[in-house]
């Protein structure tokens, strides 16, 4: 294991950090105001480590993302050995290289179950680029098919996809969009399936076809000669781990069909074994006609994502010429190789299996210690994602000071200082391990998750 760096050189670092640095998502003068970053130096298996030593359980994946966990020598040395045959090229110039080439027939494989249609992958370099590209293949798709009016996508209030223009104003969360303006037009949202704050005490398949009914009001609004698709994550993950009721994905998908709408699955988070099938779509036994995928594809080894697109809109696709659309670094040729290792070891290892049948039902009763706590209004979970809601009222969703994000920042900070890195999402301490956590480590995440509310309780009780 690596030595903590010296006094000198974390002090370097942290100035320089604080000189140069932008990071992301991030209150710049705040961070001045702590003394910058937080320096990540190594990490092995689900525990990372900072610059001065201190290591924390990830309880995040990364960012959603380090499915097969940290240390992986195999995953290093096939980069390595990509980067010595061909480190790069492009696919502009009628060109592909073997790595993208067997990654895409490897996704097109995990895609085909339950769904054959769903075989054409398309290489970008993040998730938001999978989703700017979704934006221009289905507008591009409905005006070969003769109907350019249908270029109106419905998405929902509080989704996430991503930080681009485009993925911004995909995506339905307010504070993000008021900035970097105008939005993309086009684009409607609608009532998102967040029972715990939106459906509080109601009825599941209810609260599933209310919400359901507000997109085909919506439809109807617009007119369905208008719409051209339906976008949403199968669980909403920065939106707050929001699990819909069983009876919603089916139900959207019956709407979809009813009016010749697109169906997008935005899987950039539930890929790859989050919820227990290869892709989460495949939970809810929906068939989209496009996906988008990044973050376990290469478990964030090196940056790379990709869109699944029909054979019924790739021979559309065919019809009109080149699609003008791509990327510098679209199927790159290493990072492809590290995704296609990748996938590999998730077979190797039974991953999937393992998270829908073991330490995905491990966690569910784990965190279910948590409910009875005076601070916890709801515990939810499906495969390896999962939130502990906080409340001022046990038996309510009352918020402390009366509005959401008062506890759920105090609470995250805690878990961090005890050695947990968690995303508190307003009032939602929310968790993303990596595929490979123990039993162990999973009661180690909500002890940790069980002391940081204890501590956590005096403070906001005297708010």
């Amino acid at each position: 294991m690596p030595v903590p760096a010296s006094h000198n050189e974390s002090t370097e670092l942290k100035a320089l950090d604080l000189a140069h640095h932008l990071p992301a998502q991030a209150d710049y003068q705040l961070l001045e105001d702590l003394g910058g970053s937080r320096i990540i130096t190594h990490a092995e298996g689900c525990v990372i480590t900072d610059i001065d030593g201190k290591s924390l359980l990830d309880g995040m994946a990364g960012l959603w993302c380090v499915n097969v966990g940290y240390g992986r020598t195999e995953l290093a040395e096939v980069a390595y050995q990509q980067m010595l045959e061909l480190p790069y090229y492009n696919t502009f110039f009628k060109t592909a290289t073997e790595p993208a080439i067997r990654l895409a027939a490897k996704i097109a494989d995990k895609m085909s179950e339950g769904n054959p249609d769903l075989k054409h992958v398309f290489f970008n370099s993040s998730g938001s680029e999978a989703n700017d590209t979704v934006l221009r293949l289905v507008r591009h798709y409905w005006t070969l098919k003769g109907e350019p009016e249908r270029n109106v996508i419905i998405s929902r209030r509080n989704a996430y996809h991503g930080s681009t223009v485009a993925g911004m104003s995909l995506g339905g969360m307010s504070f993000m969009h008021t900035q970097g303006g105008p939005l993309v037009p086009g684009i409607e949202h609608v009532r998102q399936p967040y029972m715990f704050n939106e459906g509080f005490g109601e009825d599941p398949i209810a609260f599933a076809d209310a919400c359901v009914k507000d997109i085909e009001d919506r439809i109807l609004s617009v007119g369905p000669d208008k719409i051209a698709a339906f976008i949403g994550e199968p669980v909403q993950g920065a939106g707050g781990v929001i699990i819909p009721p069983e009876t919603y994905w089916p139900k959207v998908e019956a709407l979809c069909r009813k009016y010749g709408i697109l169906l997008i699955c935005d899987e950039v988070i539930c890929g790859f074994g989050r919820l227990g099938q290869w892709f989460g779509h495949q939970h809810y036994g929906v068939k989209p006609d496009i996906i988008a995928m990044a973050k376990g594809l290469s478990s964030g080894y090196l940056p790379i994502s990709a869109v699944g697109v029909s054979g019924a809109i790739v021979e559309v696709l065919k019809t009109g010429g080149d699609f003008v659309h791509g990327y510098t670094y679209s199927g790159h040729p290493t990072a492809a190789a590290v995704a296609l290792r990748n996938i590999e070891i998730m077979e190797r290892e039974d991953l999937i299996a393992r998270t829908r049948e073991v330490t995905g039902p491990y966690l569910a009763q784990a965190l279910q210690r948590l409910a009875a706590h005076p601070l916890v209004g709801e515990v939810r979970s499906l495969g390896l994602i999962g939130a502990v809601e906080i409340v001022a009222e046990k038996g309510t969703n009352t918020r402390f000071k009366g509005t959401e994000g008062t506890a759920g920042p105090l609470v995250r900070d805690i878990c961090i200082k005890n050695g947990l890195m968690v995303r508190g999402i307003r009032d939602s301490i929310v968790m993303c391990p990596p595929l490979i956590i123990s039993e162990a480590e999973i009661d180690q995440l909500v002890s940790t998750i069980e002391a940081s509310l204890n501590e956590a309780e005096p403070q906001l009780r005297a708010l």
